[in-house]
Order: structure tokens, then C-alpha cells, then sequence
């Protein structure tokens, strides 16, 4: 059996934040920058405070089967949700959004390349 790479998105806003916690992120702010976004197992979280108040957490996961993308869904959530409740962090609007990578549609090179293997 082959392993799943999911990608799970983690979105949501901050929500009551006191003055000293609002100027820890900002002070935080360029390790968090949505330039820097990457997918990792731990997630990595982007967000601009100072323009609004919306953040994003990225995970990677995997697991074997179709429906392991469910699990790696809650982990992430759970991990988004820890990860603010640690730091009282108020937030609210939690969504996520989850992709199978193994599903995902071939970009152009990509497709290039799987046809020079397989001819």
C-alpha cells in the first residue's frame, strides 16, 4: 500500500485579544509571514495582524487510505486549537480545508515528465 500525502489548511480569526497579546504577534510577526508559509507536520502558521486579524495554519500528514484524510483533518484542527488555547489566544470562525495529494491534478511539467517515464 502506497502512503497519502494530505495537506490540511487550518483557517480562522482572532478574536478578543488583549493589547499585550496583539503586540506579541506583531512583535512575532515576520516568522509568521505568509511568505514563509510552508507545509510541514507541525504546522506553520501565517497571519498579518496588522492587517487583519485572520490567521492560517498549514499541516502535512499522511496515512494509507482514502479515508485517513479525516483523521489528519482533526489532528490539525486539534493542533490549531491547542496551539492558541496554550497562548489564550481567542479566536473564532474555525474552518478547514484538506487535500489529497495523490488526487491532486498534474501540473503542466509534471504531466511532461510522467509521459517521457511512461513512453
Amino acid at each position: 500500500m502506497t502512503t497519502r500525502t494530505f495537506r490540511v489548511t487550518v483557517r480562522g480569526v482572532f478574536d478578543g485579544l488583549s493589547a499585550g497579546q496583539r503586540a506579541e504577534l506583531l512583535s512575532r510577526a515576520a516568522e509568521h509571514d505568509v511568505l514563509r508559509a510552508a507545509f510541514t507536520p507541525e504546522g506553520h502558521l501565517s497571519y498579518d495582524i496588522a492587517a487583519r486579524p485572520a490567521f492560517t495554519f498549514r499541516f502535512q500528514d499522511s496515512g494509507e487510505d482514502e479515508e485517513d484524510i479525516l483523521e489528519a483533518t482533526e489532528r490539525a484542527e486539534e493542533a490549531a486549537r491547542a496551539w492558541l488555547a496554550e497562548r489564550g489566544y481567542g479566536y473564532k470562525n474555525l474552518r478547514s480545508s484538506a487535500e489529497d495529494l495523490s488526487q491532486a491534478p498534474l501540473g503542466k511539467r509534471q504531466r511532461r515528465a510522467a509521459a517521457r517515464q511512461q513512453g
